[in-house]
């Protein structure tokens, strides 16, 4: 499966495009986001109750109830990228003009895709893993020694350790680098095994080329994304003031009223924009070439 490699300017146009795409397609989009945050949501309404259980105990969780909540998040985790794939099948769909609901998320389960989807997503967890460990056996695992003594520290119910391990700075950058090079590794990834249905180790080999081919667009969509959360952030701001201006003038209900939907759908909004992105990045990098909208391959 060949992917290209494309021009700097090709990330700021990735989020131009998934924000667009929400709002060309809003029903479909933000009424699969909905199902997708509760789907998401459902791991932590397990797991909350028995971390407050062990907070109101004054006690810690032990190691095998820690061991319980994990296990029940990463298996919930996995039971959830289907749904991650059938949500880009939809975005698919929409794009091409094709019908497309809401519900269609749910397609890979009805189509007897879920099980290789679910493969897939235990491969990322491993490669995810991997990269991380390597990241902290090249800066001397000090990182690693901090963080368990962090985790003793909370257990003991004393102040976690004041001095920062050797490295630390570099850790972070470097997994700040890894955090951006996964975010078209698993795009690429996941459009190849939910849009080609590619096999999962050939997906993962497609999402590893095509995000090193496109690290100088991703660096640009990094730098597009944090200016344009900026905007987003100072109009949550402004629009927060006036409503709590209005509340003292009003009635403080209005704070509730007015704040909670505007949440609700900016969550919304984050999930439809987020995976849209996701969409249009794998399109340029692995898509057909006859798609409309495809700016041309700088190399193959």
């Amino acid at each position: 499966m060949t992917t290209r490699s494309r021009g700097p300017l090709a990330g700021f146009g990735w989020l131009t495009q998934g924000f667009s795409a929400s709002y060309r397609h809003p029903k479909p989009l933000l009424g699969g986001a909905a199902f997708l945050m509760l789907a998401c949501l459902l791991p932590s309404l397990i797991t909350l109750p028995l971390q407050f259980h062990a907070i109101n105990a004054g006690t810690q969780p032990s190691v095998a109830t820690f061991g319980w909540i994990m296990a029940i998040s990463m298996l919930l985790g996995l039971l959830t990228v289907p749904l991650y794939a059938g949500y880009l099948q939809m975005i698919d769909a929409a794009e091409r003009g094709l019908p497309a609901r809401a519900l269609d998320i749910f397609k890979p389960y009805r189509q007897g895709e879920a099980l290789r989807l679910i493969g897939y997503g235990l491969a990322m967890i491993v490669v995810y893993v991997a990269m991380f460990g390597i990241i902290i056996a090249a800066t001397g695992g000090g990182i690693a020694s901090w963080y368990m003594q962090v985790l003793t520290a909370q257990a003991s119910h004393q102040p976690p350790p004041t001095v920062l391990p050797d490295g630390f700075g570099i850790t972070m950058a470097l997994f700040m680098v890894l955090g951006l090079f996964m975010t078209a590794f698993y795009a690429i990834s996941l459009g190849q095994v939910a849009l080609r249905r590619r096999s999962v180790f050939g997906a993962i080999g497609d999402g590893m080329i095509g995000a090193l081919k496109n690290l100088l667009p991703l660096l640009v969509f990094a730098v597009s994304s944090v200016l344009a959360w900026i905007v987003v952030a100072v109009a949550l701001v402004i629009v927060l003031l006036l409503v709590t201006l209005l509340a003292k003038l009003i009635s403080p209900w209005l704070v509730l009223v007015v704040i909670v939907p505007l949440y609700i759908a900016l969550f919304l909004m984050i999930f439809a924009v987020m995976f849209g992105m996701m969409y249009h990045l794998w399109r340029d990098v692995c898509g057909d070439d006859t798609l409309t909208g495809m700016a041309p391959a700088l190399t193959a």
